[in-house]
């Protein structure tokens, strides 16, 4: 029987669809990639609704991999808003690690930043899953902040085009990877200072690592400063930053000034 409270809940739905996605990459194996990753959406997908049908019947779902949208949710007290496979496209590539699963939880009223009552990020391939049941302590400064310098993670395939400006600005070195929750998860563990994306993202890639990264202590907005919103009619959620307090009005500064 899974864990009552939420937080303990979402973690445990994490790593049970984080173990289903390992197994099948390990069965059906990589010599068709665009299968592989078909599969894994949709089973994992598959799990996540079958789990919260379940154990949480009463609760609306906005999921990535739920098409169509069930309006329901926009009147809903509770909501859960999930990526099943947040980087699909390493998921199907060799040696890759930065894929995710992410579970996250919106309630209507809740007193925790953007509403976001849980969440948890499982990192199946690393073995690890970060949760605000047990939130992580406030990350320490990036070995290369240490001496200076600034490493903000950026998307592999579509990085913003005054991404550059920025990190001139700021003096940052642009750090390449997969999916958003292992990009967030590399500031939670501060192996990054701070993650920076605009054009292009949905309420299900930012949810779940936002909830955790807002449970240690690290800043979370939209780009320009302004406080992410989520369980909206359109889940379109375009961008998003996440670092360290002490970096983010050089961060936001430096957005304003490159755009």
């Amino acid at each position: 029987m899974p864990p009552a409270v939420d937080g303990a809940f979402a973690r445990w739905l994490a790593e049970q669809t984080g173990r289903l996605l390992v197994d099948l990459r390990r069965e059906q194996g990589l010599g068709d990639a665009a299968a592989l990753r078909a599969a894994g959406d949709k089973r994992a997908h598959d799990l996540i609704m079958t789990l919260l049908a379940r154990w949480r019947p009463g609760d609306a779902v906005l999921s990535e991999e739920g098409v169509p949208d069930d309006p329901a949710r926009l009147t809903a007290d509770r909501v859960w808003i999930v990526d099943p496979l947040d980087g699909t496209r390493e998921y199907g590539e060799p040696d890759r690690v930065d894929w995710a699963v992410h579970i996250g939880l919106w309630v209507r009223g809740c007193a925790t930043p953007f509403r976001l009552a849980a969440g948890a990020v499982a990192l199946p391939a690393q073995g690890r899953v970060l949760g605000t049941d047990f939130p992580p302590g406030y990350p320490p400064m990036s070995a290369a902040s240490a001496h200076g310098d600034v490493l903000l993670a950026c998307s592999r395939s579509r990085p913003p085009e005054f991404l550059a400006e920025v990190a001139r600005r700021v003096g940052a070195t642009l750090v390449p990877m997969g999916s958003a929750g292992a990009k967030i998860a590399a500031v939670v563990a501060g192996d990054v200072d701070g993650y920076l994306h605009a054009g292009g993202q949905y309420e299900w890639d930012s949810a779940a690592p936002v909830a955790v990264a807002t449970a240690t202590g690290l800043h979370a907005s939209r780009i320009d400063g302004s406080a992410l919103e989520y369980n909206k009619s359109d889940p379109t959620l375009p961008d998003v930053v996440v670092c360290r307090k002490d970096l983010a009005p050089r961060l936001l500064a430096a957005v304003r000034s490159s755009r």
